[in-house]
This record gives C-alpha cells, sequence and structure tokens, in this order.
C-alpha cells in the first residue's frame, strides 16, 4: 500500500470491522446528543433550577466508578461482546421514557431515575469503542481511525442538538423519544455484525477482576506518559467540559435569553469546530508528536473558554464556541492516540476504562459550578475554573516534561 492510501481518510474503512462500528457509534453519539439535550431542557424547565440541572449532568457519569471494571469485561470476554451488552440497556432505558412520554406520566423523578441508570454504563461506552478500534486497526491508521471515529460524537453534537430541538418543538417528547430509542436500536444491530477480536491472552481469566483492575493502574503509574495524560484528562473533565457541556441550558436561557432552539445553535457550534479539529487530524495525525499536542490543545481550550465566558452577542459566543471546540477536539485525539499507542494490547481495554474513571471529576465540577453560579455568577465560574486549568497543565508538563514534551520521549513517538 501506498504512503498516500495509508495516510487517506477513507483507510481506516478498509477493515471489515470498522466499516460496521463506525455508523454504529455514530448512531449511538446521535442518541446521546439528542437525549442530553432534550432531557437537559426539560429538567430545567419542569423545576427552574440551575442546580437541579447540574444533578442531572452528575447522574450521567456516576458510572465513570466502575468503568475500570468494564475495562476488565472488555479484556476478558471480548469487547464486542461488552459493547453490545452496554447498547441494549440503551435501547431499553430510551423505550421506557418513550412510553412515559407517549402515555403522559413522564415526570423529572422518572427522568432522573432513567439518567442515573443510564449513567452507570453510558461513560464506558468510549472505552469499549476505542479499545474495538485498537484491536482491528493496524498501527500505521490508528490516528486517522480516532480522528475519524471522533466525528460521530462531534457530528452528533451538530446533528443531535438541532434535531433533538426540533423535533420535541414540532412533535413532542414522545416522538422524539421514538427516534433515539431507534437510533440506540439501529445500534446494537450493527455492533452485532462487528467479529470478535481474538484476545490477546488468557493470563486475565486466571486472575480477579481487582486484581486485574490493580494490574491496570499499576501500568498506568509506572508509566510516566500515561499518568501525566490521566491527570490531565481529570483536569479538563473537572474544570472544562462542565462549561460547555450541562451548564449550556444555562448559558442559553439565562445569559443570552434564547429558547430551546437557540440552546441547539449554541451546542451545534461547538460541534461544529470540534468536528473540523477531527477531520483535520485524519489529515494530520500521522506528523503529530501528539504529547505535546495533548498539552498545547488543552491549554488553548482554556483560553478560549475564558474569552466565550465574557462574549457580548449570542452570535460572538456561537463563532468562540466554533474555535473551542476544534482545540478541544484536537488536544482530545492526541491524548487518545497516545495512550492506546502506547499501551500493550493486553492491558488496553482496563487502561482506557482508567481514563474514563477520570470522568468522575466532571460531576465534581459541575455541582461547584452549580453552587458557585448563583452567587458570583457564569463568567467568574468560568474564568476561575480557567486559570486554575491553565495552572495545573502548566504543571503537568513541567513535572512530566521528559515523558510528554521531549521530542524523544514514548508519548511523541510516530
Amino acid at each position: 500500500m501506498s504512503d498516500g492510501a495509508k495516510l487517506s481518510t477513507l483507510a481506516p474503512f478498509r477493515i471489515r470491522n470498522y466499516r460496521f462500528q463506525w455508523p454504529a457509534d455514530l448512531a449511538t453519539s446521535w442518541a446521546f446528543e439528542m437525549e442530553t439535550l432534550i432531557l437537559g431542557w426539560y429538567v430545567l424547565v419542569q423545576t427552574g433550577s440551575v442546580l437541579m440541572l447540574t444533578l442531572f449532568g452528575s447522574l450521567q457519569y456516576i458510572g465513570t466508578l466502575v468503568a475500570p471494571m468494564f475495562g476488565v469485561l472488555g479484556d476478558r470476554y471480548g469487547h464486542r461482546l461488552t459493547l453490545c451488552c452496554m447498547r441494549a440497556v440503551y435501547t431499553t432505558l430510551a423505550t421506557s421514557l418513550m412510553l412515559f412520554a407517549f402515555t403522559g406520566a413522564l415526570t423529572p423523578v422518572q427522568v432522573f431515575v432513567v439518567a442515573a441508570l443510564m449513567g452507570i454504563v453510558r461513560p464506558s461506552d468510549q472505552v469499549m469503542r476505542y479499545a474495538l478500534i485498537g484491536a482491528s486497526m493496524p498501527a500505521d491508521r490508528l490516528t486517522i481511525a480516532l480522528g475519524v471515529a471522533r466525528t460521530t460524537m462531534d457530528s452528533a453534537r451538530v446533528v443531535g442538538a438541532i434535531a433533538g430541538a426540533g423535533l420535541v418543538a414540532s412533535l413532542g417528547m414522545g416522538p422524539a423519544y421514538a427516534v433515539i430509542a431507534t437510533l440506540y436500536a439501529t445500534s446494537l444491530a450493527l455492533t452485532l455484525q462487528v467479529r470478535p477480536a481474538a484476545r490477546a491472552t488468557t493470563t486475565a481469566e486466571q486472575a480477579t477482576p481487582w486484581r486485574d483492575v490493580k494490574d491496570g493502574v499499576a501500568y498506568v503509574w509506572t508509566r510516566g506518559h500515561l499518568l501525566a495524560a490521566m491527570l490531565l484528562a481529570c483536569l479538563v473533565n473537572m474544570t472544562a467540559f462542565p462549561l460547555l457541556t450541562q451548564l449550556m441550558p444555562y448559558v442559553a436561557r439565562e445569559i443570552y435569553k434564547t429558547d430551546q432552539t437557540g440552546l441547539g445553535y449554541l451546542v451545534a457550534s461547538f460541534a461544529a469546530g470540534a468536528l473540523s479539529g477531527s477531520l483535520l487530524m485524519t489529515r494530520i495525525g500521522a506528523r503529530v508528536r501528539v504529547g505535546r499536542a495533548m498539552l498545547i490543545y488543552c491549554a488553548a481550550w482554556y483560553v478560549g473558554i475564558l474569552f466565550f465566558a465574557r462574549m457580548p452577542t449570542y452570535g460572538s459566543a456561537c463563532a468562540m464556541l466554533v474555535v473551542i471546540g476544534c482545540v478541544q477536539s484536537l488536544g482530545m485525539i492526541s491524548m487518545s492516540t497516545m495512550i492506546l499507542r502506547s499501551t500493550g494490547a493486553e492491558f488496553r481495554a482496563r487502561v482506557m476504562g482508567i481514563r474514563m474513571l477520570a470522568i468522575y471529576s466532571l460531576p465534581i465540577g459541575l455541582l461547584l459550578a452549580g453552587q458557585l453560579i448563583p452567587r458570583v455568577g457564569y463568567p467568574f465560574t468560568a474564568t476561575l475554573y480557567c486559570l486554575i486549568g491553565l495552572a495545573c497543565t502548566a504543571a503537568i508538563a513541567l513535572r512530566w516534561r521528559e515523558h510528554i514534551w521531549h521530542v524523544d520521549a514514548p508519548a511523541n513517538a510516530r
């Protein structure tokens, strides 16, 4: 195969499993984004409380505590089987909410219960996605494959945000949830078509699950570039993501005085930037020093949020969100590429599970923001979070510079 073919954006689709996994992940991501937007707006309107909104957002991430165990299940029983079981759960829960909505019995209590149940499983979806890609994708196509895979999430934020808002506004909650349940069912059907990959070892089956997790933590702890990546992931989930995800309904309604459609365009602006970053990474990814890129783009992400928090108009806020989305995507793809490229096959799902464990800092950041915003406002809260984030990013870069900044470091191998 020629070098040009190796660098083609379509190169990962030469692998059969990827041709089924990509549309399956796309359907799941679209459903995730529509569900988050629809239910977030529902909770805010029904309760009128930003604290309830942040609590709803936090419930979606409670499963991060057990993400390493999902990684163990993936390593023991196969990534494809584990992912299919997870997507069957999504389909069942979405169908339940659809029935409540059609019968007029939907209440915030039911939304919180379903959000909690979904939150146990949903955070580990990305663990299994990336582990499944890593198991089937040749090393020379891995960065491109992850960039293309990232487009499933980024395009979902564009399509899901606009479609979710439009469906509820025009058809109501019941039909909107019928679409979500159908997307989950489609994703499950496509994932079942992925061929199971051969497991790298059978030694994991001879150990207890807790020993598997302990071995995965030790693997990360003894490799400086992986430890630095986990700490940075924890940092951005606590101080960057909350300001641009679950709090966006508050920004739309209270800061820019817009409706659900306006919220959809704010979310779509961020997603459009992220999508452009993902597509850019498919072109330049093979030449990027991903360890350095991870740090640079995460720092740029914080700077962008500082500007966004003080945008005077709705239009300028949308434009700034495009820029923020782009650098965020470049930073997260760089991080995922570095982790997968430098992790042994027998530890891949466990390490990605530990990576997802970092997401648990997101509900902590959300709940703290829910306490701060009513007292000091969104702009001051965003400024405080970004200054903390920039300072800690610099500290991580300095402490592990030989692992993630030096050109010949494992993190920067190409």
